[in-house]
Protein backbone atom coordinates (compact mmCIF):
# COMPACT_ATOMS: atom_id res chain seq x y z
CA UNK A 1 0.00 0.00 0.00
CA UNK A 2 1.48 3.70 -0.52
CA UNK A 3 1.05 5.88 1.88
CA UNK A 4 4.25 8.58 1.05
CA UNK A 5 2.59 12.09 1.86
CA UNK A 6 -0.79 10.81 3.68
CA UNK A 7 -0.52 12.24 7.18
CA UNK A 8 -2.89 9.54 7.82
CA UNK A 9 -1.96 6.55 7.49
CA UNK A 10 0.96 4.79 8.94
CA UNK A 11 3.35 2.58 7.24
CA UNK A 12 1.27 -0.23 7.53
CA UNK A 13 -1.71 1.74 6.29
CA UNK A 14 -3.37 2.15 9.77
CA UNK A 15 -5.33 5.17 10.29
CA UNK A 16 -3.53 7.31 12.80
CA UNK A 17 -3.87 10.67 14.57
CA UNK A 18 -1.16 13.41 13.29
CA UNK A 19 1.03 14.19 16.02
CA UNK A 20 1.25 18.17 16.36
CA UNK A 21 2.73 18.44 19.40
CA UNK A 22 5.78 20.03 17.94
CA UNK A 23 4.28 22.62 15.81
CA UNK A 24 4.08 25.98 16.54
CA UNK A 25 0.22 27.43 17.80
CA UNK A 26 -0.48 30.13 14.85
CA UNK A 27 -3.51 32.38 14.16
CA UNK A 28 -5.73 30.30 11.85
CA UNK A 29 -8.62 31.28 9.81
CA UNK A 30 -10.94 28.77 7.35
CA UNK A 31 -13.96 29.91 5.40
CA UNK A 32 -16.43 28.05 3.55
CA UNK A 33 -19.53 27.83 2.04
CA UNK A 34 -22.34 26.02 0.63
CA UNK A 35 -26.28 26.23 -0.15
CA UNK A 36 -29.74 24.74 0.22
CA UNK A 37 -31.30 24.82 -3.62
CA UNK A 38 -35.21 25.08 -3.11
CA UNK A 39 -38.62 25.57 -4.72
CA UNK A 40 -39.20 29.65 -4.38
CA UNK A 41 -42.05 29.12 -2.83
CA UNK A 42 -40.14 27.42 0.18
CA UNK A 43 -37.71 30.64 0.15
CA UNK A 44 -40.96 32.98 0.56
CA UNK A 45 -42.03 30.95 3.60
CA UNK A 46 -38.71 30.50 5.05
CA UNK A 47 -38.12 34.65 4.98
CA UNK A 48 -41.72 35.00 6.20
CA UNK A 49 -41.36 33.01 9.12
CA UNK A 50 -43.98 30.55 8.23
CA UNK A 51 -41.73 27.27 8.65
CA UNK A 52 -44.02 24.94 10.99
CA UNK A 53 -40.58 24.23 13.26
CA UNK A 54 -39.38 28.07 13.79
CA UNK A 55 -36.91 30.48 12.77
CA UNK A 56 -35.05 28.23 9.94
CA UNK A 57 -31.98 30.60 9.56
CA UNK A 58 -32.05 31.33 13.31
CA UNK A 59 -31.48 27.80 14.33
CA UNK A 60 -29.25 26.89 11.24
CA UNK A 61 -27.23 29.34 12.26
CA UNK A 62 -27.05 28.29 15.31
CA UNK A 63 -26.51 24.95 14.60
CA UNK A 64 -24.11 25.68 12.49
CA UNK A 65 -21.69 27.36 15.25
CA UNK A 66 -22.32 24.35 17.64
CA UNK A 67 -21.73 21.76 15.20
CA UNK A 68 -17.67 23.66 14.85
CA UNK A 69 -17.30 23.00 18.09
CA UNK A 70 -18.02 19.41 18.15
CA UNK A 71 -16.59 18.61 14.74
CA UNK A 72 -13.52 16.44 16.84
CA UNK A 73 -16.41 14.20 17.90
CA UNK A 74 -18.05 13.69 14.33
CA UNK A 75 -15.14 13.52 11.98
CA UNK A 76 -12.57 10.60 12.61
CA UNK A 77 -8.98 11.74 13.63
CA UNK A 78 -9.64 15.34 13.64
CA UNK A 79 -7.79 17.01 16.65
CA UNK A 80 -10.08 19.10 19.09
CA UNK A 81 -9.23 22.52 18.98
CA UNK A 82 -10.41 25.60 20.86
CA UNK A 83 -12.07 27.61 18.36
CA UNK A 84 -11.42 31.75 19.05
CA UNK A 85 -14.26 32.71 16.85
CA UNK A 86 -16.85 31.20 14.35
CA UNK A 87 -19.50 32.74 12.46
CA UNK A 88 -22.72 31.51 10.54
CA UNK A 89 -23.69 33.90 7.44
CA UNK A 90 -26.95 32.61 5.82
CA UNK A 91 -28.51 35.02 2.90
CA UNK A 92 -31.24 34.69 0.72
CA UNK A 93 -30.43 33.83 -3.33
CA UNK A 94 -33.33 34.42 -4.90
CA UNK A 95 -31.50 33.30 -8.43
CA UNK A 96 -31.09 29.57 -6.83
CA UNK A 97 -33.59 29.98 -5.53
CA UNK A 98 -32.48 28.85 -1.63
CA UNK A 99 -30.04 30.31 0.96
CA UNK A 100 -26.53 30.47 0.90
CA UNK A 101 -24.48 29.62 3.88
CA UNK A 102 -20.89 30.84 4.76
CA UNK A 103 -18.67 30.37 7.85
CA UNK A 104 -15.34 31.33 9.17
CA UNK A 105 -13.84 29.71 12.28
CA UNK A 106 -10.45 31.07 13.87
CA UNK A 107 -7.95 29.88 16.37
CA UNK A 108 -4.37 30.07 17.61
CA UNK A 109 -2.96 26.68 16.97
CA UNK A 110 -1.30 24.11 16.02
CA UNK A 111 -3.45 22.71 13.33
CA UNK A 112 -5.81 24.33 11.01
CA UNK A 113 -9.24 24.92 11.07
CA UNK A 114 -10.73 23.91 7.51
CA UNK A 115 -13.03 21.20 9.02
CA UNK A 116 -14.87 23.16 11.58
CA UNK A 117 -15.87 26.17 8.69
CA UNK A 118 -16.82 23.33 6.38
CA UNK A 119 -18.59 21.26 9.38
CA UNK A 120 -20.37 24.55 10.64
CA UNK A 121 -21.74 24.94 6.67
CA UNK A 122 -22.66 21.41 6.56
CA UNK A 123 -24.55 21.36 9.83
CA UNK A 124 -26.19 24.72 8.50
CA UNK A 125 -27.65 23.20 5.66
CA UNK A 126 -28.54 20.02 7.23
CA UNK A 127 -30.62 22.11 9.79
CA UNK A 128 -32.32 24.18 6.82
CA UNK A 129 -33.43 20.74 5.10
CA UNK A 130 -34.70 19.51 8.41
CA UNK A 131 -36.62 22.29 9.47
CA UNK A 132 -38.02 23.24 5.82
CA UNK A 133 -38.72 19.45 4.60
CA UNK A 134 -42.69 19.73 5.27
CA UNK A 135 -42.77 22.13 3.14
CA UNK A 136 -40.60 21.45 0.11
CA UNK A 137 -38.95 18.06 0.34
CA UNK A 138 -37.14 18.33 -3.06
CA UNK A 139 -34.56 20.64 -1.56
CA UNK A 140 -31.08 20.02 -2.42
CA UNK A 141 -27.79 20.31 -0.31
CA UNK A 142 -24.71 21.72 -2.60
CA UNK A 143 -21.64 22.96 -3.17
CA UNK A 144 -20.01 22.85 0.58
CA UNK A 145 -16.44 23.53 -0.35
CA UNK A 146 -13.70 25.60 1.73
CA UNK A 147 -13.01 29.15 0.05
CA UNK A 148 -9.76 29.61 1.85
CA UNK A 149 -7.70 28.95 4.47
CA UNK A 150 -4.82 31.56 6.57
CA UNK A 151 -1.99 30.73 9.21
CA UNK A 152 0.16 27.32 9.78
CA UNK A 153 3.40 26.55 7.46
CA UNK A 154 1.16 26.08 4.38
CA UNK A 155 0.30 29.89 4.33
CA UNK A 156 -2.72 30.78 2.77
CA UNK A 157 -4.66 29.29 0.04
CA UNK A 158 -8.17 30.52 -2.27
CA UNK A 159 -10.43 28.41 -4.23
CA UNK A 160 -10.72 29.20 -7.68
CA UNK A 161 -13.64 30.49 -8.26
CA UNK A 162 -16.84 28.76 -10.09
CA UNK A 163 -18.71 29.65 -12.85
CA UNK A 164 -22.11 29.65 -11.73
Amino acid sequence: MRTDGLTHIGVEGEARMVDVSDKAGTARVAVAEGRVRMAAATLAAILAGDAKKGDVIGAARIAGIMAAKKTSELIPLCHPIALSKVVVDIAPDPALPGLSVRAEARCVGPTGVEMEALTAVAVACLTIYDMAKAIDRGMSVEGVRLLEKRGGKSGEWRAEERKA
